[in-house]
């Protein structure tokens, strides 16, 4: 994450959180926990106010936290009752942890040369029949916006970088619009990702 992104979310932490927490990411989650045990251990990695933890910890669900902002990390922590790591996705150094790992619109702020090194520690922290659950704005290329660095893609720009040798395959990709006021026109690419078999 670049540091002006970093410091857009530490400066807007709190009107950021009250904006996104009461989304209904249900459809998603439909999407996202019938392949995980019950009671399994869920990763949400750049969890923003904690939203998604908290959805998944009431449901039973264990789970870990982690984002790159502190503020937000801060929030999440408040929210879930339980610490939430505060560091970035090169600093993931879990191994075989997780039953799934929930990604929603953070990996976008990941320089795209960096996003095969950054799905290779997401696979390491992957337990073996484990998935992960990605989600970026849909396009083609990086672009700065309000101070924040995005890397956007397709289906086939994905499926390019998770070919270079990141252990990892998409079984499921889909779009969705926004799910927030007024922004229904913006487009998402979500995926689930699974070991490519032997790794």
């Amino acid at each position: 994450m670049s540091d002006s992104t970093l410091e857009y979310y530490s400066r807007n932490a709190v009107s950021f959180a009250e904006a996104t927490f009461a989304v209904n990411m249900q459809p998603l989650y439909d999407e996202f926990l019938p392949a995980i045990p019950e009671g399994g251990k869920i990763l949400d990695a750049g969890c923003g106010s904690g939203r998604d933890a908290l959805a998944f910890k009431n449901l039973g669900y264990r789970v870990d936290a982690f984002d790159a902002c502190a503020e937000l990390a801060n929030i999440a922590s408040f929210h879930l009752e339980q610490p939430v790591g505060c560091f970035s996705f090169d600093e993931l150094r879990a191994t075989n942890t997780f039953d799934a790992i929930w990604c929603c619109a953070s990996l976008l702020h990941v320089p795209k040369a960096q996003l095969p090194g950054v799905f290779q520690r997401l696979q390491n922290a992957l337990k073996p029949n484990g998935i992960i659950y990605i989600s970026f704005k849909y396009g083609e290329g990086e672009r700065t916006a309000d101070g924040r660095a995005f890397t956007d893609l397709t289906e086939q720009s994905l499926n390019t970088l998770l070919a270079q040798n990141t252990g990892l395959k998409a079984s499921n990709t889909w779009q969705t619009g926004d799910q927030r006021p007024g922004r229904e026109h913006e487009r998402w690419l979500n995926a689930l990702l699974e070991r490519v078999s032997g790794e």
